[in-house]
């Protein structure tokens, strides 16, 4: 997953960042309420964790302004404050969780990982589309170039998550855990598989290649 942190204390957001990248995600890092308000408007993340007290703007009002402009990018708000009324401000602030300071690794990671899940309340796009490919997410249609594309169920899955990250490296890690809901390295090929599956589909019948492989990261599709 793309994470945006954003923690004004140096120790504890290098911790956070450091060890949510050994899981494989893709991680940004920002000290200041202000430029992290901007960052999270102005790029697509898949969760977004917050501390609430802040230099520029506090976390409130970060999450706040961005429910405020209909962003719904599932958030998690990091706090010293523990009190029961500090977690119903903050939840009625924008937050979807509520971790209060110290906390172990093992269940923020936990907690990010079910918000990753969690499908995001936005009037989300029904017709996905790359350069000539097309999937409908109502009639589980796919198409490339007028030409119907017939999917099993997974490699539709496989499809849909790449095709909505559109342009960003999905790992071997994320595909496991979003496709096939495996949260370990059980040393399985599946993930291989269905690539050549899917490209002997989608892209060997025609001229453009879209799947692309990233040497030593993982897979993309490609928006040039």
């Amino acid at each position: 997953m793309k994470i945006l942190v954003i923690e004004d204390d140096v120790t504890t957001g290098n911790y956070i960042a450091d060890g949510l990248r050994q899981e494989g995600h893709n991680v940004d890092l920002l000290t200041n309420g202000s430029e992290g308000l901007i960052q999270a408007s102005v790029a697509a993340y898949d969760v977004l964790v917050i501390d609430r007290m802040l230099p520029g703007l506090d976390g409130l009002s970060v999450a706040k302004t961005l429910r405020g402009a209909k962003n719904r990018t599932p958030l998690l708000l990091l706090t010293a404050l523990g009190g029961v009324e500090d977690r119903i401000e903050g939840l009625n602030a924008g937050a979807d969780d509520y971790l209060v300071k110290p906390f172990a690794f093992g269940e923020l990671s936990a907690r990010i990982a079910a918000l990753g899940r969690r499908p995001q309340l936005t009037e989300a796009p029904t017709v996905l589309k790359v350069a000539d490919l097309e999937i409908d997410l109502l009639t589980r249609r796919v198409s490339r170039a007028g030409r119907t594309i017939d999917l099993l169920p997974r490699e539709f899955a496989l499809l849909e998550h790449l095709m909505r990250r559109r342009g960003r490296v999905q790992t071997r890690t994320m595909l496991l855990e979003a496709v096939w809901d495996i949260h370990f390295d059980p040393q399985t090929n599946v993930v291989e598989t269905h690539v050549s599956r899917l490209r002997a589909k989608v892209d060997k019948p025609f001229d453009r290649e879209l799947i692309v492989t990233v040497r030593g990261a993982g897979y993309r599709i490609d928006t040039e």
